[in-house]
């Protein structure tokens, strides 16, 4: 269910670009250890910096494996980054319909992005990151990249719609930049000062400021 104040704003989101996918079939145990042993890779050490033989070899399974599951190493890095992007929407569950509910929800989805700075080996932003990578805005990385962006702001803008906020929109775009900026503050600056100036932020948001 929607409340009124959801119309207030629209929608950024914007129809699922066509994106380079797993080959058809079903999902089997050498793709999760591929997928699995990728993702570690690709966020410790850059996309760039990971080939497909380096994939294979951690893996422990046969190029001939990989192609049967991934057409490409640019297909892999979508499936990366939509992992990425399923985790997060599952974390934050469905957004509720009551005010206090919402900012709840709201200060919950931010607790946890603070919680992710603090973990060992916090890296940054896995989208923020490939997207340095990838310059092309129409490659399927940044198609995946802004898939997941667009999603986390226009949950944002309509949690701070449903709370009575008189600019959702700009408020949506200010939670984001909150949220840019804590992840590479706390990446290359002090953990603590990131996530304390990401929740001030929010608080000031949800206050209707």
């Amino acid at each position: 269910m929607s409340s009124t104040h959801d119309a207030a704003y629209g929608s950024t989101m914007t129809a699922d670009a066509a994106r380079p996918s797993a080959r058809p079939g079903t999902r089997s145990a050498a793709r999760e250890r591929l997928l699995g042993t990728a993702s570690a890779l690709f966020y410790a050490e850059g996309v760039r910096a990971v080939g497909v033989d380096r994939v294979v070899t951690e893996a422990a399974v046969t190029r001939a494996t990989f192609y049967r599951h991934f057409t490409g190493k640019e297909a892999l890095v979508v499936a990366y980054l939509d992992a990425v992007d399923a985790g997060v929407r599952e974390r934050a569950g469905e957004l509720p319909d009551a005010p206090d509910d919402v900012a709840a929800w709201l200060r919950r989805l931010t607790a946890e992005i603070g919680d992710e700075l603090c973990r060992p080996g916090f890296r940054g932003c896995a989208f923020i990151n490939a997207a340095a990578e990838y310059p092309d805005a129409a490659s399927p990385v940044r198609v995946a990249v802004r898939r997941h962006r667009e999603w986390l702001q226009d949950a944002a803008t309509r949690a701070l719609a449903r709370t009575g906020h008189p600019d959702p929109r700009a408020a949506g775009s200010r939670w984001m930049a909150l949220r840019d900026g804590a992840m590479v503050g706390a990446y290359l600056g002090d953990v603590d000062d990131a996530r304390a100036a990401l929740r001030a932020g929010v608080d000031d948001l949800l206050a209707g400021r």
